[in-house]
């Protein structure tokens, strides 16, 4: 049965989110949902589409943009993942990504606030908050008692060897569970950074990049993107090195992409599912009632 309400509070909240960017100064675009290459990340499975394939984000074409001189961009459009279902995953999905150069992190918690805030006032729903800022380590050491800066595989988890594996086995079973209030956590390990850029000069190497959660969903993934076209080539190769070992299929390498990657400016971009915010501001368990 298709849930009618459901598709009118997507749509205002579609239309507050656009004007919210509107107001902002940013502009609308729309970049090709078949790409030559569709992600770089190995644990994202895409699905092909003759010789190309649908894109698992818009991030290497709205990448480009930036590197061509447009600062402030956003783009909501379908985007496509194998493997996933569930009621907060779908094959096809829709993506709220956007980029603001000169931007840092704390610029970007405060927008992912404010068009939270604007969802909810589009559907008559009190405004979520306050938001909590907290760092991936302080998380641990306050559910855990794991001080990730200087923790190993075998501390984090006796089950799994790697370092990656434990934390994210701990991540899922330990944090995640306890995100029930709104939450933008800070500081992963560098290790995860993916296209971020990585610090080493605190306790212990960080990506720089956060998480928003909202009523324990993850909401949106944002990092202050990596302009090194040296360490993005290298990432590109480490993600497909990883994908062979899994016995999958490499990555095409999107040459363009990397190229622009070094011909931005600092810039800090985030991708949030759109699906995801209307069914949390909405209060529903699932993605299902505003999609058909």
């Amino acid at each position: 049965m298709i849930d009618s309400e459901g598709f009118r509070a997507r749509a205002q909240i579609l239309s507050a989110v656009r004007t919210w960017f509107s107001q902002h100064g940013y502009l609308e675009v729309q970049t090709p949902a078949l790409v030559p290459s569709p992600a770089m990340e190995e644990y994202l499975y895409p699905l092909a589409a003759g010789d190309r394939f649908l894109r698992t984000s818009p991030e290497f074409a709205l990448k480009r943009l930036v590197a061509a001189g447009m600062p402030r961009i956003y783009e909501i459009g379908p985007c496509f993942r194998g493997r996933e279902t569930g009621p907060w995953h779908a094959t096809e999905f829709t993506m709220l990504e956007w980029y603001r150069v000169g931007a840092s992190l704390p610029d970007l918690m405060d927008e992912v606030e404010a068009l939270v805030a604007a969802a909810a006032q589009a559907v008559g729903v009190p405004c979520p908050g306050p938001w909590r800022r907290v760092t991936v380590r302080e998380l641990f050491l306050e559910h855990t008692g794991v001080d990730l800066a200087h923790a190993d595989a075998q501390s984090l988890s006796p089950e799994d060897d790697g370092w990656d594996d434990a934390f994210f086995r701990r991540w899922v079973h330990d944090i995640e569970p306890t995100l029930t209030h709104p939450t933008l956590v800070s500081d992963w390990p560098a290790s995860q950074a993916a296209l971020a850029q990585i610090r080493d000069d605190g306790p212990w190497p960080i990506a720089c990049r956060f998480e928003a959660y909202l009523k324990g969903v993850e909401l949106a993934n944002a990092f202050l993107e990596l302009t090194e076209t040296a360490e993005q080539r290298r990432r590109f190769m480490s993600a497909n090195a990883a994908r062979a070992l899994a016995g999958e299929a490499p990555h095409p390498m999107d040459e363009t992409f990397i190229r622009a990657v070094g011909q931005m400016p600092r810039t800090a971009g985030i991708a949030m599912g759109l699906d995801r915010l209307v069914a949390a501001v909405c209060g529903w368990d699932s993605i299902a009632p505003g999609r058909l």
